[in-house]
């Protein structure tokens, strides 16, 4: 009985646990870990920008049409600065690589420093493409947008040739950009090419460089050749330094070497600069004095008559194209090409963009008629 009993009892406990359990639903089995839903990945970017400076209104334009053109054709986009670094620059370059750009568009501080940035997107399979200014000294460069960097240089000479008309002795002073940018010699060949025979039949005379005077003969120099004339009268793209350069000229200059001056200068920052010193100097009567990249502040100096020219180069246009050179890469394909420069390495592809002179008899037609400016950004507009 007690044996009977208790298996009784223990068959019962079972029958009963067995019940509970199947109320319960199946028996568990070791739980999976929780999956927490993860993110998407951050969206790369497409595009990566290096500029070369927050210091002048000529890159503060490209920023912006940059932002607002590649913003609207829906890549994303980050621009980035190198405030005159190359260091910085080469910083920003992995940074932005480090982000997973396809495309790099860069103008570089320094054109031979810059190899190394671009080396380095070319490893990590990036497309460079070198903007307004060229790389040189590498082979990773797929392409290069800029305007005719030579057909600047000689709009600034053709307009002081004709300014000069058939005088004779006509006082030159000669500047340049910085020689680490190779669009300065590329500016300085336009200029010296066109107005060398200008110079060798008597018409110009030159004031301010030994190196040119030495080479004044010479219709086409070579890089080394320019190279020495730059050195002499290079502004460095600087307010300042053109200034202080200008200034010295004028001081050792005799009265003879001043009354009407002809005037190249690299562009409008430094031609604002050059322009205040002759203007100060009371042996200068009259100057000429050239520009480029149409900034607002020179657009007001030619209403105003302190600046004879600029060319503009339609910051528009240039952004387009390089847009352009981008997408095309973005899809699998190639830029359209019409020209090549070659960087000390290599030919590289471009399509070069058209530039207009803008003086005061057609700043209104130039600048706003066509909507680069608006006209309540200027005075006394003709």
């Amino acid at each position: 009985m007690f044996k009977k009993s208790w298996l009784y009892a223990l068959t019962t406990m079972l029958v009963v646990a067995a019940m509970a359990l199947s109320a319960c639903g199946p028996a568990a089995t070791t739980a999976a870990p929780t999956t927490v839903p993860t993110q998407p990945p951050a969206s790369k970017l497409a595009v990566g920008i290096v500029l070369p400076t927050k210091d002048e209104p000529r890159w503060l334009q490209d920023e912006a049409r940059f932002k607002d053109a590649l913003t609207a054709a829906g890549y994303d986009v980050q621009i980035l600065f190198s405030q005159g670094d190359s260091a910085k620059e080469k910083a920003n370059v992995e940074a932005l690589i480090s982000q997973g750009i396809q495309v790099l568009i860069i103008t570089p501080q320094d054109a031979t420093a810059a190899a190394a940035a671009a080396e380095e997107a070319r490893a990590a399979g990036v497309k460079v493409i070198s903007y307004d200014r060229l790389i040189r000294e590498t082979e990773a460069v797929d392409y290069y947008v800029t305007f005719d960097s030579f057909a600047v240089g000689a709009a600034w000479s053709q307009y002081l040739i004709e300014k000069a008309g058939t005088a004779k002795g006509n006082n030159l002073y000669l500047y340049a950009g910085a020689s680490s940018d190779n669009n300065a010699f590329i500016f300085f060949e336009g200029a010296w090419e066109t107005i060398q025979p200008k110079i060798a039949d008597g018409t110009f005379v030159i004031k301010n460089s030994s190196e040119a005077v030495a080479l004044q003969g010479k219709a086409t120099l070579t890089r080394d050749e320019e190279a020495k004339i730059i050195g002499q009268v290079t502004t460095n793209w600087d307010f300042n330094t053109a200034k202080n350069l200008a200034e010295s000229n004028l001081t050792v200059a005799q009265a003879a070497d001043k009354g009407t001056v002809f005037i190249v200068a690299p562009n409008d920052g430094t031609a604002r600069a050059i322009a205040d010193a002759f203007a100060a100097d009371k042996d200068v009567t009259t100057y000429y004095v050239t520009g480029q990249d149409a900034e607002k502040a020179s657009v007001q100096y030619i209403i105003d008559g302190k600046q004879s020219m600029t060319v503009l180069k339609d910051v528009r246009t240039l952004v387009n194209d390089a847009i352009a050179a981008a997408v095309a890469y973005l899809k699998g394909g190639t830029p359209e090409q019409t020209n090549t420069y070659n960087n000390g390495k290599i030919d590289v592809p471009a399509k070069p963009s058209a530039i207009v002179t803008v003086t005061q008899d057609n700043v209104k037609a130039a600048l706003i008629d066509s909507g680069y400016y608006q006209a309540s950004d200027f005075t006394g507009l003709p």
